[in-house]
């Protein structure tokens, strides 16, 4: 059992519990980005720039949309706990890498709604398998939009047909100028894929099947799971589109809260999600992409929906690798 510091007035025990909920959190690569600083009052997280993949996500956009996310899931983890989180986002404007300081603003009991998000977190896992070839329901489209307008974002469902196909061009191009770049791929190959025990990065048993070449949606992260080349994915997923106000970090860290709200949501309903990251990776193809769909709202995230069978859980690091608490700063 490592030792942690009693926080915002809950024992050890409490706080393990609330920060093992917060790690399970999506990023890209399962590379998980983040370090939690306690002491009595307060509760840090911070972006580890040891985990920043600068190849694939040169801003580092990405990690602060997967530290948004472990933050969303903080935030849910105390509400568990019974504990109003009153949280500051980018407190210190010299240190950009403290995402967020959380402090007790009273005591709140989950909604029945938060309840349903918070015993999805465990059950939540990205799923890189192809989908049945069925459409998502509308009153499940519906909860997706109210979940990303909860935390003040937009998801948009791209089903106008001409939009589609030029997305499905845009990946595509977007695909083949990553893995054209030998630091892209040796980024990827580096956290993707493997079979040796880890407790990060992607395992071999959590990919798909690779796809056929022509495939219209899925290009890349299926690495591994599901022997030769050659399956068949849906040929008309859902694809939805998550967008912020504006650029910045700031926005960054919202649309990773808003994402996992979506991702969550879509757990409770029985769908299943997987990332089409590229999109959102090439600098041209976004502006591309955002003049596409004719939004001033930057995208964020883009989104593979739809109905598929339960997958694997990646590995989490344990918890004394992320914690740093007050007295282990001391020593």
């Amino acid at each position: 059992m490592i030792e942690t510091t009693a926080t915002l007035g809950l024992t050890e025990d409490k706080v393990q519990t609330v920060l093992a909920t917060a790690v399970r959190a999506p990023s890209l690569h399962n590379t998980q980005p983040w370090i939690f600083h306690t002491d009595p009052q307060t509760i840090e997280l911070r972006a580890d720039p040891d985990r920043w993949l600068r190849a694939a996500d040169p801003t580092g956009r990405e990690l602060r949309i997967g530290c948004g996310a472990a933050l969303f899931n903080l935030r849910l983890g105390l509400l568990g706990a019974g504990v109003k989180p009153l949280v500051t986002v980018l407190p210190e404007p010299g240190d950009p890498d403290l995402i967020a300081r959380v402090r007790r603003g009273g005591n709140r009991r989950l909604t029945p709604e938060e309840r349903l998000l918070l015993e999805a977190v465990p059950r939540r896992h990205t799923n890189r398998r192809p989908f049945a070839d069925a459409p998502v329901a509308t009153a499940d489209r519906h909860a997706l939009r109210r979940a990303a307008l909860d935390e003040g974002a937009w998801l948009e469902m791209i089903t106008d047909p001409v939009q589609r196909t030029t997305l499905s061009a845009l990946a595509r191009r977007a695909h083949e100028l990553q893995t054209a770049d030998p630091e892209f791929v040796a980024e990827l190959d580096r956290w993707t894929g493997h079979g040796e025990p880890r407790t990060d990065g992607v395992p071999a048993t959590s990919g798909g099947p690779l796809p056929w070449p022509s495939a219209a949606w899925v290009m890349r992260d299926f690495t591994g799971g599901g022997g030769a080349q050659g399956h068949g994915y849906e040929p008309d997923p859902l694809i939805a589109v998550l967008t912020v106000h504006a650029d910045g970090p700031r926005e960054d860290i919202r649309a990773g809260e808003a994402m996992q709200r979506v991702l969550l949501t879509a757990t409770v309903r029985g769908l299943a999600v997987s990332f089409l990251s590229q999109l959102v990776e090439v600098p041209e193809v976004r502006t591309e992409m955002r003049r596409l769909l004719n939004r001033l709202r930057p995208p964020e995230v883009v989104l593979r929906i739809g109905h598929g069978h339960p997958v694997p859980a990646t590995p989490r690091r344990p918890l004394d690798e992320v914690l740093d608490t007050e007295a282990e700063r001391e020593r």
